[in-house]
């Protein structure tokens, strides 16, 4: 606006490309100014029309009011934000009709057809396309300005509009009936024939926010292990891209309408890892039992909810669960608690008692900051940069990987910016040991095989992302939903890649370099591996990590006291209990470094059976007993009530003499209403009469 003021024409022009730049960048990134300037009606839209109202100010400062230039540019853009309306009902009207209500994966829907999605580039941001379609014109209206050549504004105009008609012409075809998706009672249709045929046993039912897919993905092996007929039901459709690949069946059903029509009369256990207000959808059934099966085990209060009373059965990993329970004393009956272990942990490796490479590796790994503002949610905010800083400094050399909660942030700034400033630790102690002569012969030796692994890293990303989505690129959910079949040979050479690409993760860089580890891989139960000792919290990643039978610390963020904190705490009491300085780090640094200077070995081996159950039988046999017990008591209901039902003998209908004369049961009465209803003469019966004697039938 201020050179459009002055007039500066190439000042002007200069500011209008770095607008472009900005916007592409912005929305490149993700950022989230972008939501915060619609927020305020500066939306995507709004910015590009006033760039073209500035352009039409420039020109009218430059004294062109008057000339054809300045006509020609308001006609220009005054067409191109016509054709912007027809774009938008397209799109719009395309993705409504895309769009299935259903999700599926490994779910076979050949009996409705579903047409191929419309090229990735037509719709993929499309509104973005839409309006920078208006680069030919402001370039060729600001050359036009500048040089006097008026024909390339005209020409610049012409693409423009060109460009925007052909690209509403494009989206056109695909409206057509024959590309539409099928109608969504035809889709319910399908699925409950599928589910007919496919009659699943066990059903894993997960809802939850962008961020909690993991959640769900903690149970998908355990899933594809359970005895029986496998299913997963989902209620968010941004969340089925984040689900890890499986062979089990999923089903997402975004409405609570259509779930609750689904045909799911063969399913008898169905298995809640998480606390939702959706749940209440599937808590209806009756003829199936409901389990909460939480997605960890730990000391947190979200691990006696008191919402788990709605549940027939809560299972925990082992008896620490049960007192858990207990003691908070939330309603939920110790008979309704089965122990079942955790089938999750069988990939973590136990400790072997010595380190796994020539210096001890420390993971810390802090949980997130919570919904409130406890100290005693995370260690992160209060003794986070105290604990990377003692483990960077430490008088013998330690290797720190820190991996943090994937929620951490999301709430707190102030947990944001630590996360940030650890970050920063980590890697510029990287960049120190790097360059410390110490390890310059090591790096030396080493290189040759990490660019090999490096090599390796990008050729299995590249196989793995063919394999990521079957079908052909840029393909829409529907698309998928049609071709996402599971595939045995497809799934195996994916589990294969995995652990190969896990390995060559690890060996892509020295065994002594710090290193932050964040996204989906490597898992946490990978550093775990990789690592001979964890800094944590009170979380479920705790307990996990003592199936390792490895040292760990836990903070005391909010300065209990080492007694009390134990009290508390279960999961703490073989741990080294670090205060907010971190100044007892050293204690779990030795019990590393000298098996004979760990005084809690013992004190963990116990505490391991305690909360997560014994090793024998394996915790997959265990939730697969569960599972086939719980199931008999499904059956045994379901049998109990259809002979209760059956029992139940309605009386005889009363014959239209005696229903004519008000005598009999409520049935007459019915009858007699009708009648008067159909012939005024005919007087109703007294709402208040007694009803004739006789067995009432079930309505």
């Amino acid at each position: 606006m201020i050179a459009a003021l002055l007039p500066d024409i190439w000042f002007f022009a200069a500011a209008t490309a770095v607008t472009y730049v900005a916007d592409w960048y912005l929305h490149q990134r993700g950022s989230y100014l972008v939501n915060r300037l619609g927020k305020v009606r500066a939306g995507l839209p709004i910015r590009f029309l006033l760039r073209q109202l500035m352009i039409i100010l420039l020109l009218a400062r430059l004294d062109l009011a008057e000339e054809p230039l300045f006509y020609a540019t308001v006609a220009c853009f005054l067409l191109f934000y016509g054709l912007q309306a027809p774009h938008g009902a397209l799109t719009t009207l395309i993705r409504l009709r895309r769009t299935l209500p259903i999700v599926t994966r490994n779910v076979d829907l050949h009996a409705v057809r579903i047409p191929d999605a419309p090229p990735h580039a037509l719709l993929h941001r499309s509104s973005e396309k839409m309006l920078h379609l208006d680069l030919p014109a402001v370039a060729g209206v600001l050359v036009a300005a500048g040089t006097g050549e008026d024909y390339l504004a005209f020409l610049g105009a012409g693409i423009t509009l060109l460009l925007a008609v052909a690209y509403n012409a494009l989206l056109i075809p695909y409206l057509r009936r024959n590309r539409r998706a099928p109608s969504a009672p035809a889709v319910l249709k399908a699925l409950d024939t599928w589910l007919s045929e496919y009659q699943p046993t066990v059903v894993l039912y997960f809802s939850g926010s962008n961020e909690s897919a993991y959640q769900g993905n903690m149970w998908l092996d355990t899933m594809a292990a359970v005895e029986g007929r496998p299913l997963i039901v989902m209620r968010e459709r941004n969340l089925v891209p984040q689900l890890a690949d499986t062979s089990v069946p999923v089903v997402c059903v975004p409405a609570g309408t259509h779930l609750m029509n689904l045909n799911l009369s063969t399913v008898r256990v169905c298995l809640y890892p998480a606390n939702v207000g959706k749940n209440i959808h599937m808590l209806r059934v009756p003829t199936m039992k409901h389990v909460f099966i939480g997605h960890g085990d730990s000391d947190k209060l979200a691990s006696v909810n008191p919402y788990s009373k709605v549940y027939d059965e809560v299972w925990t990993a082992g008896r620490a669960g049960r007192d858990r329970y207990a003691l908070a004393d939330v309603g939920i009956r110790d008979e309704d608690i089965v122990e079942v272990g955790r089938p999750q942990l069988a990939p973590i490796e136990s400790w072997t008692g010595t380190t796994r490479n020539p210096i001890p590796t420390v993971l810390y790994a802090p949980t997130w900051e919570g919904w409130d503002d406890n100290p005693g949610n995370t260690s992160l905010l209060l003794a986070g940069e105290n604990i990377v800083r003692r483990l960077l400094k430490a008088d013998s050399p330690v290797r720190v990987i820190y991996k943090p909660h994937p929620f951490t942030g999301i709430r707190s700034a102030k947990a944001r910016a630590v996360d940030t400033r650890i970050k920063a630790l980590i890697a510029k102690a990287a960049q120190e040991r790097a360059a410390d002569p110490r390890w310059t012969k090591e790096a030396a030796t080493a290189a040759t095989a990490q660019g090999a692994a490096k090599a390796e890293l990008v050729r299995l990303e590249a196989r793995l992302a063919e394999l990521a989505k079957p079908g052909r690129a840029g393909g829409d959910e529907s698309e998928e939903s049609r071709v996402a079949l599971a595939d045995p040979a497809r799934q195996a050479e994916i589990a294969t890649l995995r652990a190969e690409w896990n390995d060559a993760y690890w060996r892509s860089f020295g065994w002594w370099e710090h290193k932050t580890v964040t996204g989906a891989q490597p898992k946490l139960y990978d550093c775990f591996n990789q690592s001979d000792a964890m800094v944590s919290d009170i979380s479920s990643v705790v307990s996990d990590f003592i199936a390792s039978g490895k040292p760990y610390a836990v903070t005391d963020s909010a300065q209990l006291g080492v007694d009390e904190f134990r009290r508390q705490n279960t999961a703490v009491r073989a741990a080294v209990i670090l205060s907010n300085g971190a100044d007892e780090i050293g204690e779990l640094l030795r019990a590393v470094a000298d098996p004979a200077k760990d005084p809690l070995a013992g004190a963990r081996h116990e505490l391991k059976t305690y909360l997560l159950g014994p090793d024998e039988p394996t915790s997959m046999e265990q939730f697969n007993a569960a599972v086939k017990a719980l199931a008999a008591k499904a059956e045994a209901r379901n049998a109990g009530v259809a002979q209760r039902v059956g029992e139940q003998v309605p009386a005889p209908l009363p014959d239209s003499e005696s229903a004519s004369s008000g005598a009999g049961d409520g049935e007459a009465e019915i009858v007699a209403e009708a009648e008067a209803a159909a012939d005024p003469d005919v007087p109703a019966p007294d709402a208040d009469a007694e009803i004739g004697a006789g067995p009432s039938p079930i309505r």
